[in-house]
């Protein structure tokens, strides 16, 4: 191992290391695997809490938009432990979906209508419209 340091807030361990054969070098990452909750959907099947899925759709989200990818792994980050720390055994996909617009609203708003129109199914110009005035405003709409 050359070395070693924390990063993510602290709740990850950077290694740096090298092959003694090869000499190439290569970095690991180690975190500590948490429990969180189960994801019951709308259609009542549960699933395990899925970081790589969430991942996914927020980085969908913010496709060709202002948002570095450290931004959106302490984005995720940041959703994980809320739930982590909320101590339940499962939790209802729609408060996930909520917690990430309220996350992507912060960063980037049109991300965050991005988000809001798979998650909350939007149909017409005016569904937009309404999720931005409720940014404008402040309050959540719908």
């Amino acid at each position: 191992m050359i070395d070693s340091r924390l990063a993510r807030d602290g709740t990850e361990i950077r290694r740096r290391r090298e092959c003694t054969e090869c000499t190439r070098r290569f970095t690991t990452r180690e975190r500590v695997d948490d429990v969180l909750p189960k994801i019951f959907k709308r259609d009542e099947r549960r699933e395990d809490f899925q970081r790589d899925k969430l991942m996914t759709a927020v980085r969908k989200a913010c496709e060709k938009r202002p948002v570095s990818m450290d931004a959106l792994e302490r984005m995720v980050d940041r959703v994980e432990r809320h739930f982590q720390e909320l101590g339940e055994k499962e939790v209802a996909s729609s408060l996930v979906g909520e917690r990430v617009m309220d996350e992507l609203k912060a960063l980037d708003s049109l991300a965050a209508a991005r988000f809001a129109s798979v998650f909350r199914d939007f149909q017409t110009a005016e569904d937009y419209a309404v999720f931005f005035a409720s940014i404008e405003s402040g309050g959540e709409s719908q």
